[in-house]
């Protein structure tokens, strides 16, 4: 049994847990007072099973190619975009920039091409991060569990797959070209990456597609069938909301501030130990508002686009045309825009450095590294073999639980 069964019968209204009952009733319309009195037991909790630690972490893009059409996404198939995969090498720069301003934490992000992203593409780039960046996750497309455990093997501990939205009705109108057009493919892909050895699997919802409360009710739902079935693992959940992007497509579905708050609170509060990432979709105000409330770990300085850090990648732009490569007009130097175009806009444009500062301005520890491969050694010496990472006066290496 998957958590496809399960949650058919969620959509099925048939009979809850006592967990999703209670926390159904914790996300109904409350008043701003009762969201208080919500955001209090979430600091609380988070300061009970977290202290005042927060993770931090980079996105590093490394290819906007894609085969899907997903209606809501500047990589989609049809957009007529500036398209770019990066090559190992490069790779390697943004990763060795982003370890320069103390990142130990690195999220590898791709466009689903099996044409770009395969081959052993995903593991090399893996292979050739891990020896100064202990903690690789994987944003990419679904895979069975044999692939997955290549990856695995070759370095990377977490990963991240989002559902986009728990409709399925919703879905079928949004993605109508591709492998991601299948529904329960997607939504059992955390557990053929449990399988495979992933200890940390990242889950979530993308805000304005669908009604949020619904939506809610069906990751805590997945969450919880999570936390039984692959125990072994830890996990997170994000609450991504729509941001403008290639496409311009216009969400059905809004989530007010009030509302995220108490979103991310009652996820606290139902479920104490788990991490809970907040982007850099969000504005700086309210991501500094937030931090306290319940998050875990953060991004920063983030760019959602292949070599935006560096600016490897622009001499090779250019279009995908039904599949095709397709040259540009002119020298992309030339054109108002010379870089990849990114998956969507990012909100705060704040550096790490600027984001460590208002960290610990609320009194919270911001932590680059909690994870090292030595840890799973049997010899303890093995980990004299491992190149020190490049020095950054910003590097802490405080740990937080996982």
């Amino acid at each position: 049994m998957s958590f496809v069964q399960t949650f058919n019968q969620l959509s099925q209204h048939k009979k809850r847990s006592p967990l999703l009952t209670r926390f159904e009733s914790l996300l109904a319309p409350a008043r701003p007072e009762q969201i208080e009195s919500l955001a209090r037991q979430s600091v609380a909790l988070t300061r009970q099973h977290f202290g005042k630690t927060m993770r931090l972490f980079a996105p590093l893009y490394l290819s906007n190619e894609c085969v899907n059409n997903c209606s809501y996404c500047g990589f989609s198939r049809d957009n007529p975009i500036l398209r770019v995969t990066l090559d190992v090498a490069q790779v390697e720069k943004e990763a060795r920039h982003l370890a320069e301003q103390g990142f130990r934490n690195i999220l590898l992000v791709a466009g689903e091409h099996p044409k770009f992203v395969s081959n052993g593409y995903l593991e090399n780039c893996i292979a050739a991060l891990r020896s100064y960046i202990p903690t690789v996750a994987l944003e990419v497309g679904p895979m069975e569990s044999p692939e997955y455990q290549r990856m695995v093997n070759s370095g990377a501990e977490g990963l991240v797959v989002y559902q986009e939205t728990y409709n399925r009705e919703v879905y079928r109108e949004l993605h109508t070209a591709g492998p991601k057009r299948h529904f329960d493919w997607r939504l059992e892909c955390p557990e053929r990456a449990y399988e495979a050895g992933f200890r940390r699997i990242g889950i979530g919802a993308l805000l304005g597609l669908a009604d949020w409360r619904t939506e809610a009710l069906a990751l805590a739902a997945h969450l919880e069938y999570l936390y039984r079935t692959c125990w072994k693992a830890s996990f997170t959940v994000s609450f991504p909301r729509m941001r403008p992007a290639a496409g311009e497509f216009e969400p059905k579905y809004s989530i007010s501030d009030a509302e995220l708050i108490q979103l991310i609170t009652v996820f606290r509060i139902t479920f104490p130990h788990l991490g809970i990432v907040l982007s850099t979709r969000e504005p700086a105000a309210l991501r500094d508002a937030l931090f306290p409330l319940g998050v875990t770990s953060i991004s920063a300085g983030s760019h959602t686009e292949p070599g935006g850090y560096t600016g490897v990648g622009e001499d090779d732009l250019h279009l995908t045309v039904r599949g095709r490569r397709q040259e540009l007009d002119q020298d992309p130097a030339t054109e108002s825009a010379c870089s990849a175009t990114g998956q969507f806009d990012i909100a705060d444009h704040r550096s790490a450095a600027e984001i460590t500062t208002v960290l610990k301005k609320l009194s919270l520890e911001p932590v680059w590294k909690d994870w090292d491969s030595s840890i799973l050694s049997p010899n303890p010496l093995d980990a004299a073999e491992i190149p020190s990472p490049p020095p950054s006066s910003q590097l802490a290496t405080t740990p937080t639980p996982v």
